[in-house]
C-alpha cells in the first residue's frame, strides 16, 4: 500500500447494504474489501464508507457503483480525511493535527483507523443537524421568555415539534460511539491505537455534548406538546361554555314562550 496514503471517510446515507458485495473481503464486520493491489474500502452499515488509498477518480467510480446499495442517500455528503503514514517508531503514533503514524499498513490497523474516522464523520453530521434544530428553537424560546406566550399557531408548533423529534430519532442510538471496533476482540494489542484515535477525534466528549443537546431538544418537544395540549383544552372549554350558554338561552326562550301562551 505504500508508506503514505489518505483515508477518506464519507457519510453518504442512512444505510449501506453490504450483503453480497463482490471483491476480496478483508473483514466481514465492518465489510472491508481490497480494491486492486493497494487500496481498501471499509463499508459501515450505518451509512459510512471509508476509502483508503484511492485517487479522487477511483473514489468517484466506487461511489457511483455503490449507489444502488445506499438507502436514504444524503444530498450533501459529510466528509473527513486523514493522512496515514508508516512510522519507524515501535508504537503507533497519533499526533494532534498531524498524520496518523502506524507501524504498518495491515488490514487490522486500517480497520481501527476507519472505525474512528467513521464515528467522527457521523458525529459531525449529527452535530450539524442538531444545530439546525437549535436555530429553529431559539426564536421560539426567546418569544416565550419575552412575551410569556407564543404567536405561533398550532400548525407552526407541530412543525417545530416534528423537526425536534425527527432529529432526535435520527441521532439517538444510531451509532454506538462508546463501543470499540470488533477487530479489537482479536487484536487487543491495538487498543492503545484506538484510544489515541478516540482522544484525537474527541469521540467521547462530542457524543456527551450531543446527548446533552438532544436532552434539550427532547425537553423542548415536551414543552411544545404541553402548550398544544393546553391550547386544545382551552378551546374545548370555550366550546363547552358556549354550548352551555346557548342551552341556557334556549331553555329561557322555551320558558318564556310557554308562559306567553
Amino acid at each position: 500500500m505504500g508508506t503514505r496514503v489518505t483515508a477518506h471517510a464519507l457519510y453518504i446515507g442512512d444505510r449501506i447494504n453490504t450483503v453480497g458485495f463482490e471483491g476480496e473481503v478483508l473483514s466481514a464486520l465492518p465489510l472491508a474489501i481490497r480494491i486492486g493491489e493497494a487500496r481498501v474500502a471499509v463499508l459501515f452499515r450505518y451509512g459510512v464508507a471509508v476509502l483508503i488509498g484511492l485517487s479522487p477518480e477511483e473514489e468517484v467510480n466506487f461511489l457511483e457503483a455503490l449507489k444502488p446499495r445506499i438507502g436514504g442517500q444524503l444530498a450533501r455528503f459529510e466528509e473527513e480525511a486523514a493522512i496515514v503514514t508508516i512510522t519507524s517508531e515501535t508504537e503507533d503514533q497519533v499526533q494532534a493535527g498531524g498524520p496518523l503514524q502506524l507501524r504498518d499498513m495491515s488490514p487490522d490497523r486500517l480497520l481501527v483507523v476507519a472505525d474512528a474516522l467513521a464515528k467522527s464523520v457521523v458525529l459531525a453530521h449529527d452535530e450539524r443537524e442538531v444545530a439546525k434544530v437549535f436555530e429553529i428553537i431559539e426564536p421560539f424560546a426567546k418569544e416565550l421568555a419575552d412575551r410569556g406566550r407564543t404567536r405561533r399557531n398550532r400548525k407552526g408548533m407541530l412543525k417545530l415539534l416534528g423537526n425536534a423529534l425527527l432529529v432526535q430519532h435520527r441521532v439517538s442510538g444510531r451509532v454506538a460511539v462508546a463501543e470499540k471496533p470488533d477487530v479489537l476482540w482479536d487484536r487487543p494489542d491495538l487498543e492503545r491505537l484506538y484510544a489515541r484515535l478516540e482522544d484525537e477525534y474527541e469521540l467521547k466528549e462530542r457524543v456527551d455534548a450531543l446527548n446533552r443537546k438532544l436532552a434539550v431538544v427532547a425537553e423542548t418537544a415536551n414543552t411544545l406538546a404541553d402548550i398544544i395540549d393546553t391550547r386544545r383544552s382551552l378551546h374545548l372549554e370555550l366550546i363547552i361554555v358556549v354550548l352551555i350558554a346557548v342551552e341556557i338561552i334556549v331553555t329561557f326562550y322555551q320558558i318564556y314562550a310557554a308562559g306567553g301562551h
